[in-house]
Formats: structure tokens, sequence, C-alpha cells
């Protein structure tokens, strides 16, 4: 308990620490690993119980990656990230077995190849968060990354369940084969007996309303196979519960499921990050620094040009082979786990070697996750130097308008740009749509609605969308990045007016303040809503109640808010 509570306390102040300087709390959790597991405390610290929470951390970690895996997401950026990411897990292979082979300690080729092996693959966890802070989950660049992880993923759970045929020992065909055969009829075990055990239960539980029956019921089916995929079938009991998360997936319970399991698979990732923490040694890496030094070029350097010459040579704008690749320079949780199952279960690595890369992974973190959000800005930079950054995207230009029809450019064609574009459109307006995902846009100009593909805070896409002839660009996604495109926007038109849809008063003001013709908060207008009700319902009329939350607004965002009754109603 001392062991547990001194641990997490630590990860909760340093994952704190860590978020306020923007970064990634992973970094605070190792951090508090390394320094939990120093006598400065008058404890002895426990490392076999944070190893053994590890396990189970990692169990949950991997049921969350198939609970999440859907093939349509690779199939999206197949002809990127598939090719994209079997070639540079070759490059870092290669690279990794080069680099150990000569600078590590004197290990033969073999260990050598399973160095390689740890350093290959990027964390998912990481790059989710930094694509995350920086908006760019639903972005081009966000799907082609996360399908380039998927790839790394699935490739890592092969490497989990190829491992025991491996060093099995005996005749490694033989174990092949046999393992292929049990691997099998595994799949199948866990299709059927996810399709009419696992539903049945968990059907008959939510009928029940037991949120805490339903919990237990989805931990049972990730650490249930996983341990029958270990002791009956002899695979990983990481694959079984990569397995599992992918059979509740594609349920109709899924979404359910992820979201009583995720929030127990991210408390005990503390643990997992808090034990790689606590098997660090500074002095091992200072020790080995040539080969620290070298692994971190690897994963800093090779790996992103590397990945930004094969999405490049796929033919993909240099915006997006740049930021792709940038997103990639890390090493993250498959790192540690293949190390410690490969220095701990096989011995083909030495604890040095695990201490390294643990070095390399926390530092390349902190790194990654602090200079990421410059990338953007720098790119922005070259293109206003008239540097080709961005492709303009496969649709032609928009014509001008006509005359007796005004543009207005509406980003984002949720449910809230469809109404928006319906309005409009009914009174006449010509609207173009700016969308971020490709089937929308293919679906919209199948239906003869101006469309377009592509970032809206970029200048040629504006361009293309016809800013300059335009009156107007409404925002209508709140997670869009509204005061970038603002700025694109009035950078080609100083008139165009700019409306922006936000989550939050606060980053309503924000954008009022930098010069927004208007904006609307869900916050501030769900209040003005349910007050003019409440008002009306005790004897306001309806006029008195609408001047009531009007002037409400006016004291809430200054002169710049629509108060006049006629634009209101307009």
């Amino acid at each position: 308990m001392i062991t547990i509570a001194l641990g997490i306390t630590l990860a909760l102040v340093l994952g704190m620490v860590a978020q306020r300087l923007k970064l990634s709390p992973l970094v605070g959790y190792l951090i508090a690993g390394i320094l939990a597991a120093r006598p400065w405390w008058g404890v002895e610290v426990s490392k076999e119980t944070v190893d053994l929470c590890s396990e189970f951390a990692v169990i949950l970690l991997l049921f969350g990656v198939g609970l999440q895996f859907h093939i349509k997401d690779l199939v999206a950026v197949q002809k990127v990230a598939v090719p994209g990411a079997l070639a540079c897990i070759t490059l870092m292979v290669g690279v990794g077995t080069l680099v150990f082979h000569f600078l590590g300690m004197e290990a033969g080729w073999d260990h050598s190849v399973m160095y390689g092996l740890c350093i290959c693959v990027s964390s998912t966890v990481v790059l989710t968060r930094v694509l995350g802070d920086n908006r760019l989950l639903s972005t081009p660049v966000g799907h082609t990354a996360l399908g380039w992880l998927v790839v790394e993923d699935i490739f890592t759970i092969l490497l989990l369940v190829l491992l025991p045929a491996i060093f099995g020992g005996g005749n490694l065909l033989e174990a092949f084969f046999w393992m292929v055969v049990k691997l099998a009829i595994l799949l199948v075990f866990v299709k059927y007996a996810g399709k009419f055990f696992i539903s049945k239960i968990l059907n008959r539980i939510s009928r029940s309303n037991s949120n805490e029956l339903f919990t237990l019921a989805v931990l049972v089916a990730a650490l249930g196979i996983a341990v029958v995929s270990d002791r009956a079938f002899d695979a990983s009991t990481e694959f079984g519960a990569f397995l599992s998360g992918m059979v509740l997936g594609q349920s109709k319970y899924a979404a359910r499921a992820a979201g009583d399991a995720l929030p127990m698979r991210d408390a005990f990732a503390v643990l997992f990050f808090l034990s790689i923490g606590m098997g660090f040694e500074f002095g091992g890496l200072v020790e080995h620094w040539p080969l620290a030094l070298a692994t971190l070029a690897a994963c800093m350097l090779v790996k992103p040009l590397g990945a930004f010459c094969v999405v490049r040579l796929l033919g993909k704008s240099v915006r997006r082979s740049t930021m792709v690749g940038a997103a990639l320079s890390q090493i993250g949780e498959f790192s540690f786990i293949l190390a410690a199952l490969i220095a701990d279960r096989y011995h083909m690595l030495p604890p040095a070697a695990t201490n390294v890369i643990t070095g390399v992974a926390i530092i390349s973190i902190v790194v990654n996750a602090a200079c990421y959000r410059f990338v953007p800005a720098i790119l922005d930079n070259l293109e206003s130097r008239g540097m080709r950054i961005s492709l303009p995207p496969d649709a032609s230009v928009v014509p001008h308008p006509s005359e007796d029809r005004q543009r207005v450019i509406v980003v984002g064609y949720g449910p809230c740009g469809e109404l928006v574009c319906d309005i409009l459109s009914r009174q006449n307006f010509e609207v173009v749509v700016l969308e971020m995902n490709i089937d929308t846009v293919t679906r919209l100009t199948e239906r003869g609605i101006p469309a377009l593909y592509g970032d809206a805070r970029l200048r040629p896409i504006l361009t293309m969308a016809g800013a300059a002839d335009a009156i107007g660009i409404i925002v209508t996604a709140p997670a869009a990045p509204a005061r970038e495109i603002a700025a694109a926007a009035r950078g080609i038109n100083p008139r165009i007016r700019v409306m922006a849809h936000t989550a939050y008063i606060r980053n309503a003001q924000d954008l009022l303040a930098d010069g927004a013709e208007a904006t609307f908060s869900g916050e501030s207008e769900a209040a003005l809503a349910m007050a003019t009700y409440i008002l009306t319902q005790e004897g306001l009329t309806p006029e008195d109640a609408r001047r009531e939350g009007e002037a409400a607004k006016l004291r809430l965002f200054g002169e710049t808010s629509v108060d006049q009754a006629e634009e209101d109603e307009a």
C-alpha cells in the first residue's frame, strides 16, 4: 500500500506539472517512477507490486487498443499508411540492429535484431495525445498518422504472438505450424464466444441496469480471454486481450464497454509507466551514452525523415509528410512491453539495453510533446514566404458568385453545418462547404453542393473556396481552430465577416477580441434559452424576455455582441 500510495501521489503531482508545462502527463508518470524507486522516502518500495499491477495495465491497454481498432480506419488511408509503416518498420529494425551491434554490449546479431524490433514502433498513447492537443485528430494528418499506428500495432501484436514460437525451443518450423493452428482455433473460439456467449451475457446484464455488473463483465471478457489464450493456446495474454477488445468493439456494446474499461485502463496505465520509471537508472544511460545517443537519433531523426520521404513519394504534400513524420518521432509503451518481455522472459536483451530504451523513450516523449505544436507555425511561415507546402485538393476552383447571389463559406458539415447550409441555400445564398472528411465531400459533390476537401486554416484552400468574393465565413464545428481560420480568411479578404460556433464562453470572448463578427457559444446560447423559457412561463412577454437576454449578452460580451432585434431575427 505504501508503494502504490507513494507512486500514484508522485504521479499525480508530476503529471499535473507536466501538463502545466504543456507536456504529456506520461512524462510526469515516468519521472515519478524514477523518484519513487529512490531511497529518499525512508521506506522500501516494492517494485514487484508495481510490476504485478503493470501486467494488469498492459492487458487493459491492449484491450483498449482492440476496442478502438476498426479496419475501416486503416482502409481509408491504406495507400499511405500500410506501405509507409512497413517501410519505416524495416528501416528502424535495420538501423536499430546496426546501432546495437556496433555500439551495444558486444551482443550477437540475434540480440541486435531484438533491440531493433523494440525501437521500431511509436507510442499510440503519446501520438494520440499530441494530435488531440493540436486539434489534428480529425484531419488528413491525423488520419494518416493513426492509420500508420494501426499497422505498427498489428505488427507488434503479431510479434507478441510469434515470440513464444521463436524462443520456444525445438524445431522452429514445427513450432510455427502448431502456433498457426492454435492461433486459428483461438480466433474462431473468440469470434463465436463473443457472438454467442459474451454478447448474450452483456445483453442480460445491461437489462438489469447494474453498472457494477456490466463493468465486471467487461473485465471478465478482457482477462478471461487473455488467460485462455495464454494457457490453452500458447499465445500471449496481450494478444488475447487485444482479441477480446476487437470482439467487443464490433458489438453494439462497444461504446459502453469503452466508457467502463478505458478509465480503468488509464488508471492502471499510470502504474505501468511507474514501473518503467522505477527500472530506469540514469547512471546506466550515462555509461552507455553512445548507444543511447545513436538510438535517440534513430528515433527522432531517422524515423521521421524516413516517414517524410515515404509519404512524399506516395504523392502527398510537404505539409502532410512533415507533420506525419514529426508525429512519429518518439517511442513509447509498446517499446517498453517488447523490451520487458524479451529481456525478462526470453533473456535476449541485457537489463542495460532496456534501461537505454526507457531513457530514450522519456527524452523522445518530452521533446515530441513540447516541440510538435511549433511544426504547423513553421510550415505556415514557409508557405507565406512563397514555398509550396500544401497540394491543392482534388477539386476545381469555385467559380465567382453570380450577381444575384452572395457567397458564404461554411466550415464543417456536421449537424450544425448542415442546418446552416439548408437555411442559407433556401434564402438564395451560394454556400461553399469546407470539410476534412473526404466521404462527406464526395457525398455533397454528388448532390451538387459545392464542397472542398481541405484545411480551412490554409490560405490556398480558402482561396479555392472563393474567400476573396465571400461576404462571410461560418465556423460551425466548435472544435475547429476558429482563430487561425479567421486570421487566414481576413488575410485574403479583410471585409469578410467571421462567425464561429464555440463550446465555451471563454473561447467566444477571445474570438470577439480578435475581431470576429459574431460568436455563438453553446454555454451562452443554452443559458439564454433556459432563462428566456422560465421568464415567459412566469408571465413575461417573449419580446421582453428576448430583450433581457440581449442585455445579458451585451453585459457578457460587450459592444461587439449582436444586440439589435433585426440582426437577431435575421
